[in-house]
């Protein structure tokens, strides 16, 4: 009922940067929070960072200060704009909205954008 699509992943240089989005679509009427995840081979997935509709954002500690999340609430869309990459940031990066459902939140996740960093 509720799809994500990831778009903007692909390879870049290490040093460079990346801006990714996520788009939510389908039967949704209102989106608490949205956020980024991401997960290397071998590693557990980790938290990138989130937003909630009200503005409040937070970031895990394995990108901090070089990411920042903005949202698009008439779009459903949240986007994720990375800098200074280095190849241990190569990772399936992946979105997850949290829908509003009665009084509580369904999680939806997208299928994840590649994204490589070049030595």
């Amino acid at each position: 009922q509720v799809q994500l699509v990831e778009s903007g992943g692909g390879l870049v240089q290490s040093g460079g940067s990346l801006n990714l989005s996520c788009a939510a679509t389908g039967r949704i009427f209102s989106i608490h929070g949205m956020g980024w995840y991401r997960q290397a081979p071998g590693k557990e997935r980790d938290l990138i960072g989130d937003t909630i509709s009200s503005g409040s954002t937070r970031y895990g500690d394995s990108m901090k200060g070089r990411v920042t999340i903005s949202r698009d609430n008439a779009k459903n869309t949240v986007y994720l704009q990375m800098n200074s990459l280095t190849p241990e940031d190569t990772a399936v990066y992946t979105c997850k909205a949290e829908v509003e459902q009665g009084t509580g939140y369904r999680g939806y996740w997208g299928q994840g954008t590649q994204v490589t960093v070049s030595s």
